[in-house]
């Protein structure tokens, strides 16, 4: 028995080998097992947010389709990073539909990875080998954006929707992953893994081994310190100054703690406006800071200065101060 390579990204090392293995999805996974065992395989196109198992599916099919030994000569996978344009399309993918081969009954699966990185030429011609040599060979498109895939191939493949995982389909791989690994975390730390993972298995599984690796336990504190995003802790304490301190000294300290940690006020946005909606406001002043919070956060994709959002930031809070106070006080 060979022994795994100890440096092999978890992501890899704890990628499922079988249909039976994935986590999420159970009905499309039973629909794709059924049209394997009926050998009724349709064109597929697989799309959907990161790390929700796209890519894990289609080749755990394969896994299951082909033996070790005809994997490499049945299935050609590409990848956004190869070159795929109108070239590659007419070259390399119609060579390998076009042969067949001896002794080896069945089709072959072609598999486009990030198919919506190829480019609008290059699916045109795509669609002719798609209808041309379906005798002979299966195409997976696999993409993040549908609308980026052209009518002509979406009308030609079955398609499937991979949405985010749910945290009661991510926690019990987490914890095996965890105890095969001999990691010590925290519930916290899990609860703060699948918080900011948002659904996206890859995301956990990376910010996991960053933390078991930078840390010797994996708490709260240690994921959001790993990735560079605002403690609670700190929300919490911005949140404080910017509903009671004046100006010129929330200013100096959010300033001052944006230096410390390092952080961007993008995060600090994205995690104030989790924390705004826990909180008792009347509802005419919650309406107006999102309104300008969402106007910053714009500003701030655009490129523009932190400094002059900060304080905009902050008078935003100024303004709404007034409704916060009950009439008869």
């Amino acid at each position: 028995m060979t022994k795994a390579k100890p440096n092999l990204p978890w992501v890899e090392k704890y990628r499922p080998n079988t249909l039976d293995d994935l986590i999420s999805h159970e009905d499309i996974i039973q629909t794709i097992g059924k049209y394997i065992k009926e050998d009724q395989l349709p064109h597929l196109l697989f799309y959907g947010p990161p790390g929700t198992g796209k890519t894990s599916t289609i080749l755990a099919c394969a896994k299951q389709l082909y033996t070790p030994a005809q994997f490499r000569s049945m299935v050609l996978e590409l990848n956004a990073s190869d070159d795929r344009g109108i070239n590659v399309v007419r070259g390399q993918i119609m060579n390998f539909a076009s042969t067949r081969t001896i002794f080896k009954s069945g089709f072959k699966l072609i598999i486009l990875d990030e198919a919506d990185a190829m480019t609008n030429d290059a699916q045109n011609a795509l669609r002719r080998i798609i209808e041309k040599f379906t005798e002979n060979v299966r195409f997976c498109m696999i993409c993040n954006y549908l609308s980026k895939i052209i009518p002509a191939l979406q009308s030609r493949c079955t398609r499937f929707r991979f949405g985010p995982l749910l945290s009661k389909q991510i926690m019990p791989r987490l914890d095996y992953v965890i105890e095969q690994e001999n990691v010590k975390v925290t519930d916290d730390g899990k609860k703060a893994l699948i918080d900011l993972a948002q659904g996206d298995m890859r995301k956990v599984l990376n910010i996991l081994q960053s933390a078991a690796t930078a840390f010797p336990e994996v708490n709260e504190d240690s994921v959001y310190t790993c990735v560079g995003h605002p403690l609670k802790s700190d929300i919490m304490n911005i949140l404080k100054w910017l509903l009671n301190d004046d100006f010129s000294s929330t200013y100096q300290k959010i300033q001052g703690l944006k230096i410390d940690k390092g952080l961007a006020l993008q995060d600090i946005l994205t995690e104030l406006h989790t924390f705004l909606y826990r909180l008792d406001l009347p509802p005419e002043a919650l309406i107006d800071l999102l309104t300008e919070m969402a106007e910053i956060e714009v500003r701030l994709n655009g490129g523009t200065s932190e400094k002059i959002h900060l304080s905009g930031l902050i008078s935003a809070f100024h303004v709404i101060r007034p409704k916060l106070i009950p009439a008869d006080a």
